[in-house]
């Protein structure tokens, strides 16, 4: 007897579950209370005798000398000779010239250290160089370079001391002149790597929001960057304090005026060398107090932020809360709450109609941040991008457009064009009746998510919600009530005292939502905003998010790879392959007549190219052939071909109205997507007799379990690799494992086919 297998119901119309809704695999039994099974302990190699060696010297030809200081110090006369007169004069001379070079070296050193990391300047190789130059140079080489440059007859001495009257050489300003040449390089050359490897989405993000440059600086990339400055500083700082050669080369050695410590130990070495060692005890005590308090941090470098892992809190916000915690959950009445009074502050950036980058609305002007649900009018959006993404696109207001496809097919690149972040894409950008394309970032009145949420790590979470509103110019305690509104919307009010790295994956998101909507944007981009969750969270997220798109009145575009966000979020699908549109339509039509084999595939269907034959046949790649019941649908201006062009803001068109999103992504003649879900396949042991028209031969290659179900991947010589979804009884009866041979077969009137 004949033993064959298919995989359940053959409803082409049925939306196939995504993965994301299948609860996650179960683990094993976890055994507590039993101690773990000793195994065998590792031996691990060790270090060869001929890295061993040499490195034992070195450490050893490091530590004699400050072994020698310390054996030879004289511990009895150590207050003595650091407590005399010229110790205590010169240390303070020390520390005075010390700490205006360091003042001197952030002025001047945190501005060079930007433009080097995040500047598009010509010649910035060069510019690296002279940083790095005093650092190899010797010290005194140095100082004649400063004499020929500052002194009396060098290129700016004689000017210096003609107008201004102000004369450097042998004189305090000329050491610090001198530590800060040696130095400031130490400070540049810290802090450009820390800016280097920082995370830009955090910038980009606080743009989104409505931070001018100079906000974004201060209030983002200085907190952010701050461990990094902090090293460069503190190692700039006992740099200057131990300069020698360029400040005795070009300042000289006048007691009270240029003799430092460093300067103190060369005299004393010829009068006392007991008390020599003494203050060379000292400085080496500053040293090594500057490393323990750095850490490594200059050695490891410095962690930016986005290198950690984020901690779970005691509280995930999507069970019940806590004894005594408020709930969090969104309110409905909330969404009636009336609008909210504003005050324009000192940082309020002008929006390319004059107010705030919201733009006038009913009921607020500049600086406005309404309570959401207001009554104002909605924004439509009319873009047209060139580059890397070719498309024109229109949506009314409230309208709710999922961006997928494949990696690489320009999704982010779509996002990052609209916000003016990036060259890959040019974009012509109209929100309402106002054209933005022109304007940076902080003025368009586009928010953006990035896939992390990019929460602030040195803020709460209210201050983080309140973010974009204080660059808005509301007023402190007007955006915390807001921002403290919007958080009790998601559900996470009872966490707006706690920092990001306080919060769990689902939380951070949630708030990173709160912050975006808070600033009522005309324009709402979402990164993959729930790609980081775990499904139970997920869906959570998903249904609070779905709400307040409800309420929004502007354009939202999410970024996704999940089936079900797509088809429960948005009211159109875009389908990007390589920049260009290759469908754009309701998630219905997307789902029923898919034009991309990537789309199929996600929504869990066989997809197919196939090439349409004179006689109305479907040929393969291969040497197979495909045969569907009803004819292939014939090019025209309906259905899902051609896809074309944007709307024009109104009201979203019928499913399978012809749509205008873009360049034409029109196929080549005859060429066809056909689409089969797996639960169509059915599989034997032996050739089917009977109806089906379409069977081929093959090999099992992979058996997977999805949920309840086992998904078999059957490869074949003659047709592309298929997919069936089958029953583990059915699996077992039929004797199924990789490498079993096996057959196919598919019902014609199983397969849809789409004209490409």
């Amino acid at each position: 007897m004949k033993r064959s297998a298919r995989g359940g119901g053959s409803d082409p119309e049925r939306l196939p579950r995504a993965e994301a809704d299948r609860g996650p695999e179960r683990a094993g039994p976890v055994r507590g209370g039993r101690r773990p099974v000793r195994g065998r302990r590792v031996t691990r190699a060790g270090t060869p005798l001929a890295l061993a060696l040499p490195a034992a010297l070195a450490v050893a030809f490091l530590l004699l000398p400050l072994a020698g200081m310390v054996a030879r110090t004289s511990w009895s006369e150590l207050g003595t000779h650091l407590g005399s007169a010229p110790v205590r004069e010169a240390l303070w001379l020390s520390l005075t010239v010390s700490f205006w070079s360091l003042g001197i070296s952030v002025v001047l050193g945190v501005p060079l250290a930007w433009v080097l990391a995040r500047g598009a300047m010509p010649g910035k190789t060069l510019v690296r160089s002279l940083v790095l130059l005093p650092m190899v140079l010797p010290p005194t080489v140095g100082g004649v370079a400063l004499l020929l440059g500052f002194g009396r007859k060098g290129l700016l001495g004689g000017v210096l001391e003609d107008w201004f009257g102000v004369t450097l050489p042998f004189s305090t300003a000329g050491a610090v002149v001198a530590a800060t040449f040696v130095a400031m390089p130490f400070l540049v050359i810290s802090l450009e790597g820390t800016l280097a490897g920082l995370d830009r989405r955090y910038e980009e993000t606080a743009a989104s929001l409505g931070a001018g440059p100079w906000r974004v600086f201060r209030t983002v990339t200085l907190p952010l960057v701050a461990p990094g400055l902090l090293a460069g500083a503190a190692l700039t700082w006992a740099r200057a304090l131990g300069e020698f050669g360029a400040t005795i080369t070009f300042a000289g050695n006048l007691p009270g005026v240029t003799q430092t410590l460093p300067l103190q130990v060369y005299l004393l070495l010829q009068a006392d060398p007991a008390a020599a060692t003494s203050v060379s005890l000292l400085l080496l005590g500053i040293a090594m107090a500057v490393l323990i308090a750095l850490r490594g941090r200059w050695a490891g470098g410095t962690r930016t932020p986005g290198g950690g892992t984020r901690r779970e809190a005691a509280y995930d916000g999507d069970g019940p809360p806590a004894p005594g915690q408020p709930s969090g959950r969104p309110d409905d009445a909330l969404f009636d709450a009336p609008g909210v009074d504003t005050e324009e502050g000192p940082d309020a950036q002008a929006g390319p109609d004059g107010d705030g980058p919201g733009g006038s609305t009913a009921g607020g002007g500049r600086g406005s941040a309404e309570a959401p649900g207001a009554g104002r009018a909605g924004w439509s959006l009319r873009t047209e991008l060139t580059g890397f993404n070719e498309l024109t696109l229109d949506a009314p207001p409230g309208t709710t457009i999922a961006v997928v496809g494949p990696n690489g097919a320009g999704k982010t690149t779509l996002l990052r064009a609209l916000l003016g972040l990036t060259d890959r894409s040019q974009a012509t950008l109209r929100l309402g009746d106002a054209e933005v394309g022109d304007l940076p970032a902080h003025r368009r009145g586009v928010a953006w998510v990035p896939q992390d949420g990019a929460l602030f790590p040195h803020l709460t979470a209210v201050r983080n919600t309140a973010y974009g509103l204080r660059a808005r110019g509301v007023g402190a305690a007007e955006a915390h009530r807001v921002a403290r509104e919007w958080l009790e919307r998601l559900g996470v009010g009872h966490l707006a005292q706690r920092r990001p790295g306080q919060l769990s994956g689902g939380q951070a998101q949630r708030v990173a939502l709160a912050r975006a909507l808070a600033v009522r944007p005309r324009l709402l981009l979402l990164d993959e905003p729930l790609a980081a969750l775990d499904q139970t969270t997920r869906a959570q997220v998903r249904h609070a998010l779905r709400r307040h798109l409800a309420a929004f009145d502007g354009v939202c575009l999410i970024v996704t790879h999940d089936p079900v966000e797509a088809v429960s979020l948005a009211d159109r699908v875009l389908v990007l392959e390589r920049g260009r549109v290759v469908q754009y339509a309701t998630p219905t039509e997307v789902t029923r007549h898919p034009r991309s084999p990537w789309v199929a595939r996600m929504l869990g269907r066989n997809a197919w190219r196939c090439t349409v034959t004179a006689d109305g046949g479907l040929a393969l790649p291969g040497p197979g052939r495909l045969v569907a019941a009803d004819p292939p649908p014939a090019p025209s201006g309906g259905g899902a071909h051609p896809v074309t062009g944007g709307e024009a803001a109104g009201a979203p068109p019928a499913a399978g109205a012809g749509e205008k999103v873009g360049a034409e992504a029109v196929g080549e003649a005859g060429a066809a997507l056909a689409i089969f879900g797996p639960e169509a396949v059915s599989l034997h042991r032996e050739r089917p007799s009977g109806s089906p028209r379409n069977v081929w031969p093959g090999r099992v290659r992979e058996i997977t379990a999805v949920g309840s179900r086992l998904r078999v991947v059957l490869g074949s010589a003659q047709v592309p690799d298929l997919v069936a979804e089958i029953t583990p009884a059915a699996a077992v009866e039929l004797g199924l494992a990789e490498g079993t041979a096996a057959w196919a077969s598919v019902k014609a009137t199983e397969v849809t086919v789409v004209r490409l």
